[in-house]
């Protein structure tokens, strides 16, 4: 199969013939359909994040399941299926309490660079987040797939495996918004239009969407904001609290950056919520103001929206097919896998919420 391989750090992808095992117990092969180029995958790219190298990036997709190992009760051959790199064992004491997206239990999440499923020319091949789907196939973890329908489109579906789940969850489950609240949203890439759209669903009665690019603002608008502003004016933070008279029951930052971190939590109300949705760097130390604790604001991570992705992601493909859920609205471009390098440019540069990888191209 052909498959985009990084073999060094802030190095252009190369398309090499790569070999993948069969699947064993409880694993699925999978025949790749689509795959979105993330801003995580970048943080990769860049080195701001360490993975073992060499390595087959990629981990939101959409797959067709050409067979199946020992004990798969999931899918069977055929079955239309959505990755997720929250992959669960079902059992540890964070799936049984609902934080699925937390386990770790290595006998589904193996440590990087402990996977032995991918090779090249008899070299081995890291697998990314138990995925790696800038390839033409895949062997994941039952756990790590979930069936849909099969009348949803694939390029679409893919979205659903990251950046909307991420988005989804963090509005509904980390923050846990309620009808009438005040948001804002920074960042307005793939995860922050999927915030602001599962926002208006949960009832949001105004979402103010900040952005750098001035031409994703319209796009914001276009899923559900009601207010947009442009993240170089003056004192921010200061103009969004004398909008929402006193500041916004939740933010949330969907960059990862210290600053807008730190102003994010400025714009927050007493009793405001801010959950961080992007991936800070590594190393990277957040300031705030102390006495903002004594007005009881809060500040909070977010793993992958705190999602249950088996039962997240059907209810989110019914809200697409209603059409409620915007995810064709996502998609700036479709790219063959040859192009991915040019489509990680892009997103360097801005621009572009989505690319996707459609493999039926190539």
């Amino acid at each position: 199969m052909k498959a985009a391989v990084l073999s060094a750090i802030g190095q252009p992808m190369t398309i090499q013939d790569v070999s993948v095992e069969k699947p064993r117990r409880r694993e699925v092969l999978l025949r790749t359909a689509a795959a979105g180029l993330c801003h995580s995958d970048l943080h990769f790219i860049e080195g701001k994040y360490p993975t073992p190298l060499p390595t087959v990036l990629g981990h939101e997709a959409s797959a067709v399941v050409e067979s199946v190992g020992e004990d798969v009760t999931h899918v069977r051959p055929g079955d239309h299926v959505i990755t997720c790199l929250s992959v669960f064992c079902g059992h540890c004491e964070c799936c049984l309490t609902g934080h699925m997206s937390l386990c770790q239990d290595p006998g589904v999440k193996p440590a990087p660079g402990s996977a032995r499923r991918l090779s090249s020319n008899g070299a081995h091949l890291n697998q990314f987040l138990n995925l790696s789907a800038f390839a033409q196939q895949m062997v994941v973890h039952e756990n790590a797939v979930v069936k849909v329908r099969p009348d949803l489109p694939l390029d679409v579906a893919a979205l659903l495996g990251c950046a909307v789940i991420t988005g989804y969850g963090a509005v509904v489950h980390t923050a846990g918004i309620r009808p009438g609240a005040t948001v804002v949203v920074i960042g307005c890439g793939g995860i922050g239009l999927a915030a602001i759209n599962c926002a208006a669903l949960a009832g949001a009665a105004r979402i103010i969407a900040i952005d750098k690019d001035a031409g994703k603002l319209p796009l914001a608008r276009a899923v559900g904001a009601t207010d947009v502003l442009e993240a170089g004016i003056d004192r921010l933070p200061k103009v969004v609290v004398e909008m929402t008279s006193g500041g916004a029951d939740h933010v949330f930052e969907c960059i990862g950056l210290k600053q807008t971190v730190e102003q994010g939590f400025s714009m927050l109300r007493p009793g405001g919520t801010e959950t961080v949705v992007g991936m800070v760097p590594p190393g990277v130390k957040i300031e705030l103001n102390g006495v903002d604790f004594l007005r009881e604001k809060r500040i909070q991570g977010c793993m992958m929206g705190s999602n249950r992705f088996r039962i997240d992601i059907p209810r989110l493909v019914e809200f697409f097919m209603q059409g409620r859920l915007k995810l064709q609205q996502l998609i700036s471009q479709h790219l063959r896998l040859e192009q991915i390098n040019e489509g990680f440019a892009l997103l360097q540069t801005g621009g572009v919420a989505r690319s996707v990888i459609n493999f039926d191209q190539q």
